[in-house]
């Protein structure tokens, strides 16, 4: 009887433990998730007072931010108080999350416009993403339209459908291949 009492008494420790936690923070219980501290968007215009995002758009605060950083800005002067960017800015960390590794010292800003998601490359050409949707096919085939030898200048590049990619403009050269 004494060997069930002592087997027993754990679980019932861990389940009056998980009430009494439940009852005093009800649905307010911590998650765990996993956090990427790849940071690829900064906050802020003062590189001394910039802070990072990660591609989910958690803020990534105690992240240090190297004061010569090529990432991209996010047209915030502070970030929110939540660990998480939403609406607009989430929207844009998803999509410079998924910009491929070879595009990324291209890659400016990017800002919320009338069509949505829309990033500067640093020749001035545009990428017009509208949502977040797809986002790595759309880099695709911005990276495919970007390759393209017949392309020599552009303004900008529609990737609302990414299986038709648009183009228009004439007025920016393209960047290096990389």
């Amino acid at each position: 009887m004494r060997r069930l009492r002592n087997a027993i008494a754990p679980v019932v420790l861990v389940i009056l433990a998980g009430a009494v936690f439940q009852v005093l923070f009800g649905s307010e219980t911590v998650a765990p998730r996993l956090v990427s501290s790849q940071p690829v968007a900064l906050i802020g215009a003062e590189s001394d007072e910039a802070v990072a995002v990660a591609a989910d758009g958690t803020i990534l605060a105690w992240f240090p931010v190297p004061e010569e950083s090529t990432l991209p800005s996010l047209p915030l002067d502070t970030p929110p108080e939540a660990p998480r960017l939403k609406g607009p800015a989430l929207e844009q960390a998803l999509v410079l999350g998924a910009a491929p590794e070879r595009l990324r010292p291209y890659v400016e800003s990017s800002y919320y416009g009338e069509s949505g998601v829309d990033v500067n490359l640093t020749s001035g050409v545009e990428l017009r993403f509208g949502d977040s949707t797809q986002a790595a096919r759309k880099w695709r085939a911005a990276a495919a339209v970007l390759a393209d030898p017949s392309v020599t200048a552009l303004d900008y590049v529609d990737l609302h459908a990414p299986s038709r990619p648009a183009v228009g403009g004439s007025g920016h050269t393209l960047p290096p291949v990389p």
